[in-house]
């Protein structure tokens, strides 16, 4: 075995393959636009900064380039990670690499939930990595040739790297990642953050998130970031200082970026914050709403989203000029025959255009995951995805375990939810609601290159939107609607009706999938999966146990 940690051993790094079905995978906008994929993976970035410097890198994304047999013969040793969606790649590159002889490194937050899954892998690495690689790097320089490092410490993001951008091409993406916090204060019971990273918010310095800010300008990107946050608001006295700095940072260079991020809903309740966050030019947030029910809300312990009305909390957050993308999810104890109607009133009366509706899952590791084994409710194979043609994530072929409700029932709810919510004239009503309603103030400018791109974008959406006979009438009304009441949101009313090309080809997959699933359970062809035997169960009735959903996720 070669010494890997002499200066020019050659490390490939592998971003695993995501499902084309995924809400998050938008990849017929991306190649209007230009781009491959939506995000770079910045988790992987940040493990090349943590590695051996004088290590050589090459980054393969799998789902902006094919990954080749070539890649593994240039390779010394091989690294990747990644999430549940990606497991049985993961899987699949560990194979790869041992079919030509390379060692590999594989960690990341599925890895670190599910170790017992990879340990065909030469090294692998659980927990954060700022704490594990060294440990790695420790046995590396001892000559051990495998190893499985862990921690219960948690990283001291004052300490954390830069990531290694120049590892990718910026044209690939949509947006690139910048991490400030990991962890986050509250306890809901089906979130695997709060086990992974903790519920104290952990932050970087304003200073380091200047200079991240100061390298990627450096290397030339200009436009879309995303704070890719557990909760960029969980710990609101030290955002309140870092907001004020990337805004004298922006000014200073003529506001090269806008941005994105993920909060809790309490984001509505703090127009001081509000203001600071439409400075810096932040245009969209993600908000877990999960749901409308108060039942279902105060069973999963998500008690911070029954402080403000849905629909109040996001005409706020619209008024700010920040659009709100939302999850919501279908499957939970203690829903209701009239929970699919309330889903859809609360859907369409706030306008939320991008909402991820999935089916619950029970992740690795979480309350309810441990709560559903305790109640003799989680199928033996738990968290372990197959791997086929058809793929699509987990959140959307959730109920892995017996739900509370007929599952038929569920499956049947869920599709009624999905259909209307994406109906061309519905997704539109909500399109023109939130244009109407937002109130952008759009610092950054692109330059000429990217202006003349953006027309050419626009008039691409005009042929493919508006002469389309299902969308065409509805864009051009929504359009010149914008065009006359709210011309400032004319660029929020585009993109919205563009994300529909990605939607309408989301729904379709998905409502003809669970359509066959329903029919194969009605049939009888679906037979019931195993729950995790327990010795304290208590007896189930006999109407809650329904055959098994499918068992295919990305």
């Amino acid at each position: 075995m070669k010494n890997l940690l002499k200066e020019g051993i050659k490390c490939l790094i592998v971003q695993s393959e995501f499902s084309a079905f995924s809400f998050w995978n938008y990849v017929d906008i991306c190649k209007i636009v230009g781009a491959k994929y939506p995000a770079a993976p910045l988790g992987l970035l940040t493990v090349a900064a943590l590695l051996p410097q004088q290590w050589k890198f090459r980054l393969v994304d799998a789902n902006v380039e094919p990954l080749l047999d070539a890649h593994f013969e240039w390779a010394d040793i091989v690294c990747t990670g990644g999430m549940l969606p990606q497991q049985q790649c993961m899987i699949s590159v560990i194979d790869r690499a041992h079919q030509h002889g390379c060692p590999v490194v594989v960690g990341g937050p599925d890895p670190s939930s599910q170790p017992n899954l990879y340990q065909s892998s030469d090294y692998l690495i659980l927990g954060e990595g700022e704490i594990t690689i060294p440990m790695f790097i420790q046995d590396l320089e001892k000559g051990c040739k495998s190893g499985e490092y862990k921690s219960t410490e948690k990283a001291d993001m004052t300490k954390a790297v830069v990531p290694r951008y120049d590892l990718i091409r910026f044209k690939d993406y949509i947006q690139v990642g910048i991490q400030y916090s990991r962890g986050c204060p509250f306890n809901c019971e089906f979130c695997d953050i709060i086990e992974l990273y903790g519920r104290k918010s952990r932050t970087k310095t304003l200073e380091q998130i200047i200079k991240e800010l100061q390298n990627l300008y450096d290397l030339g990107y200009r436009g879309h970031i995303d704070f890719v946050d557990d909760n960029f608001i969980g710990n609101k006295t030290k955002i309140r200082k870092v907001l004020p700095a990337i805004k004298d940072w922006s000014e200073a260079h003529n506001y090269p970026f806008f941005y994105s991020t993920e909060s809790s809903i309490n984001l509505a309740d703090d127009d001081g914050l509000l203001q600071m966050m439409r400075d810096v030019d932040f245009r969209f947030v993600f908000i877990g709403i999960e749901t409308p029910e108060e039942e279902v809300l105060k069973l999963i312990n998500k008690k911070i989203n029954l402080n403000i009305p849905i629909t109040k909390a996001m005409n706020k957050i619209y008024s700010y000029g920040i659009i709100v993308n939302a999850g919501l999810i279908m499957g939970f104890d203690n829903e209701t025959d009239q929970t699919a109607e309330n889903m859809i009133k609360c859907i369409q009366d706030s306008g939320i255009c991008m909402a991820m509706l999935g089916m619950l899952y029970a992740l690795p590791n979480t309350q309810l995951t441990k709560r559903l084994k305790r109640e003799g409710r989680l199928f033996e194979d738990g968290s372990t995805l197959m791997c086929t043609n058809t793929e699509i994530d987990q959140m959307t072929s959730g109920l892995n375990f017996i739900t509370s409700r007929p599952r038929l029932d569920v499956l049947k709810d869920f599709i009624h939810v999905i259909k209307y919510i994406y109906d061309p004239k519905r997704y539109y009503e909500r399109v023109n609601y939130t244009s109407l309603s937002i109130k952008p103030v759009n610092k950054y400018r692109p330059g000429m290159g990217m202006i003349l791109k953006r027309v050419v974008v626009f008039l691409k959406l005009c042929l493919k939107m508006g002469f389309n006979k299902t969308t065409g009438w509805l864009y051009w009304k929504t359009l010149f609607t914008v065009i006359f009441k709210n011309v400032r949101a004319v660029e929020t009313a585009v993109n919205l009706a563009a994300m529909y090309i990605h939607f309408y080809k989301m729904s379709k997959y998905i409502i003809d999938y669970i359509n066959k699933e329903i029919k194969s359970i009605e049939s009888g062809a679906n037979r019931p999966r195993s729950p995790v035997p327990h010795q304290n169960t208590n007896p189930l009735k006999k109407s809650v146990i329904e055959p098994a959903g499918f068992n295919v996720i990305s």
